[in-house]
């Protein structure tokens, strides 16, 4: 049963033998909350739209937060937690999946502000009313489920991951002290990463709830969309974003607007192409490293560090050669999927994922630092190197994908021949107007083989 991975039945009030945690910081509620079309929301209207759509969600154990709106979405998911409900977080909201995830959450409603789901649907109220003279702010207890998160399927089936309310409280705290948060109250955060994501969940709206931030409703997209965004924000303004669309940023020709923090995961990140974030936007860029399944777990500053320094609620263990994550802010012991070299008590660098590991005729690398090189050669906008799968009775060839208007194959193979190994030289190189990226910038396993497929590699 879904709920299994709480240890309770739905319906059953979870227990509150502790004090719990406040949904927000309890102190000025004339505070902002957020930015929605321009207009500031205080942190007592967004407690009021809190009560009042708790007020209307349905009775069902389960929602699924389809709001594209990032302060709707807010006000969902704390409207879900006033009444005791767990907020399912898919990979994505296509029918097929929606559909999947009613046969296994049977009791399910979906909250959305600009779709039409195939499950029961409470769309978000058009006005909810102004803020309420005497509003409280809830206090959680600690161990109630709160989200039911699902991995991308990256690597393969998608993997159901529970988190209750005091691991992400944890989490954002411990991740808040490492970022020095308590410098940046009042100001706002924005993202371009979708707030269903693990990362978004985290980064994004955790943030601003445990450290007085406000949240910007839109979720720019394009670099001229997150330009303006940025400008429209107050200072101190954190931009929460991925190496992808770093990546498009710095590659603009006119100025960014000034951030004072950056936010990057979900891809690793080259160190050159933090320093010319850090350039852009006169910031320092943090890295924040972590999965769905572990939350975040460490951070490091990538222009100018390689170790990554873990989050003071987590540890890292050594089991049977591999790493593994506990902690206070992990929801349970958590193996991790990259070889990981210990450098001191709470240090370490990456090796590459285990799965990355490629062996050519003897000779050894890794995906990452193959992709590593193909993004450095200019003019490539972007790009993966894939192995197809195969019995080990022939050599298996290396094939690339590429993304660089402008150029031929031939002038890409000549610039990796001078990067790496002629081992490792991909055999097909093909050009592609572009990746089958998903939201957060990853490639979904099952894309990159249809990919493979449509270009006869498999």
């Amino acid at each position: 049963m879904p709920n299994a991975a709480f240890g309770r039945g739905p319906g059953v009030k979870p227990p509150s033998s502790d004090a719990g945690y406040p949904l927000t910081q309890r102190d000025n509620l004339d505070d902002l909350a957020g930015f929605r079309l321009g207009l500031p929301i205080s942190r007592r209207q967004f407690l009021s739209d809190v009560a009042r759509l708790a007020d209307r969600l349905p009775t069902q154990p389960y929602v699924v937060n389809l709001c594209s709106d990032r302060y709707h979405f807010m006000v969902g998911f704390a409207a879900a937690l006033r009444r005791e409900q767990v907020t399912l977080l898919p990979a994505n909201d296509l029918g097929t999946t929606l559909v999947a995830l009613a046969s296994e959450y049977p009791d399910v409603y979906a909250l959305a502000d600009s779709t039409n789901p195939p499950l029961p649907v409470l769309p978000y109220p058009e006005a909810l009313g102004p803020p309420l003279e005497a509003i409280d702010v809830p206090v959680l207890p600690a161990k109630q489920p709160a989200v039911v998160l699902f991995t991308s399927g990256t690597t393969g089936r998608p993997k159901r991951i529970a988190k209750s309310w005091d691991v992400l409280v944890c989490s954002a705290r411990s991740a808040g002290s490492r970022l020095a948060m308590a410098n940046f109250r009042g100001g706002a955060i924005i993202g371009t990463v979708p707030h269903q994501h693990s990362y978004g969940l985290e980064s994004v709206i955790l943030l601003a709830l445990e450290h007085g931030l406000a949240v910007m409703a839109e979720r720019p997209f394009y670099p001229a969309d997150i330009a303006a965004a940025i400008e429209a924000a107050p200072r101190p303004r954190i931009l929460v974003t991925t190496p992808v669309h770093i990546r498009a940023l710095v590659a603009e020709r006119h100025a960014q607007p000034e951030v004072d923090l950056i936010l990057s995961a979900t891809a690793p990140l080259s160190a050159e192409l933090a320093v010319k974030a850090e350039e852009c936007f006169s910031a320092p860029l943090i890295e924040i490293y972590g999965s769905t399944e572990s939350g975040q777990i460490a951070t490091r500053r990538t222009a100018r560090e390689a170790e990554w320094r873990c989050l003071d609620d987590v540890l890292l263990q050594q089991q049977d050669g591999r790493s593994l994550a506990v902690g206070r802010a992990v929801p349970a012991p958590t193996l991790l999927e990259d070889m990981i070299e210990h450098t001191g008590p709470d240090t370490f660098v990456l090796a590459g994922r285990s799965a990355e590991l490629v062996d050519v005729a003897g000779k050894h690398t890794t995906l990452s630092f193959l992709n590593h090189q193909l993004l450095s050669i200019e003019g490539v906008q972007d790009g993966i190197f894939v192995m197809p799968d195969g019995d080990a009775s022939y050599v298996r060839r290396l094939a690339a994908f590429v993304v660089a208007p402008g150029l031929r194959a031939e002038a890409v193979l000549s610039a990796l021949r001078g990067r790496i190994d002629p081992a490792f030289l991909p055999r097909p190189l093909i050009l592609v107007d572009a990746l089958p990226r998903n939201s957060v910038g990853k490639l979904p396993r099952d894309a990159v083989l249809q990919l493979m497929r449509q270009s006869r590699i498999l």
